[in-house]
């Protein structure tokens, strides 16, 4: 028997790359890897809430006006329209975000800072 696996696309970015894992109506899933020391733009949505578990790494989260240490095994909660931020620590950091809601697409990011001139 074969299984055909299709291998998700990577999309690099200069804080580090990202993988579409799934991709579905009201909902997608992303493997998301920041380089150590580099962030994602201070940002918000405003179609979908987003659910970030870390897998490997560590680093920073901010949502709203919390900084949290990230860790393997943690979950992070990030509502709809509230501003966030992923930072990688001295090894980066590994998450699968999980989106939900009406719109899951790249343009739905509302950059409010960012280290790369994005905005």
């Amino acid at each position: 028997m074969s299984l055909n696996k299709k291998i998700p696309e990577k999309f690099e970015r200069p804080w580090g790359h990202y993988e579409n894992l799934l991709d579905s109506n009201g909902y997608k899933v992303k493997r998301i890897v920041v380089n150590p020391e580099q962030q994602l733009s201070l940002q918000y949505h405003h179609y979908r809430s987003e659910y970030w578990t870390c897998v490997e790494g560590d680093g920073y989260v901010t949502i709203g006006e919390q900084v949290l240490h990230a860790i393997a095994g943690r979950t992070y909660v990030i509502p709809l329209r509230e501003r966030h931020r992923l930072r990688g620590g001295k090894n980066g950091i590994t998450i699968i975000e999980v989106q939900l809601g009406t719109q899951c697409i790249e343009e739905d990011i509302v950059r409010l800072s960012d280290d790369y001139d994005r905005i």
